[in-house]
């Protein structure tokens, strides 16, 4: 399997980002790295990202300026290692086997776009 980056921008999200990551962080495809941006949240957000940190060494936390989502995603996408990049909104949640029904169905495709 290839690894993974998964992108996370967060702003002001204290109220549902613990459900997103930890829908995440259960995958069960493990093989990833989390990267969260703290995009100059002025509530909790940004302490709540630490402490996955702290507990998960797949999770990366970057600490910025409010500048956007844009600038956000920017800013993971310069610090991602994975071969694969995975967008997710901070008050997204996905199933368990996301990313392993994702990833085992590539074959030779170089984009693949999930929606609801």
């Amino acid at each position: 399997m290839k690894k993974l980056s998964v992108i996370v921008p967060i702003y002001n999200a204290e109220a549902y980002i613990n459900k997103c990551v930890d829908s995440l962080l259960v995958q069960t495809f493990k093989d990833f790295e989390l990267l969260l941006i703290d995009d100059g949240s002025p509530d909790k957000s940004g302490e709540i990202c630490d402490r996955y940190a702290q507990k998960d060494s797949r999770v990366r936390v970057f600490h910025k300026e409010n500048g956007g989502v844009s600038s956000a995603r920017n800013l993971e996408l310069d610090n991602a290692q994975g071969e694969w990049i995975s967008f997710v909104d901070a008050d997204d949640i996905l199933d368990d086997n996301y990313y392993e029904v994702m990833l085992n169905n590539l074959e030779d495709n170089d984009l693949i776009l999930c929606d609801i």
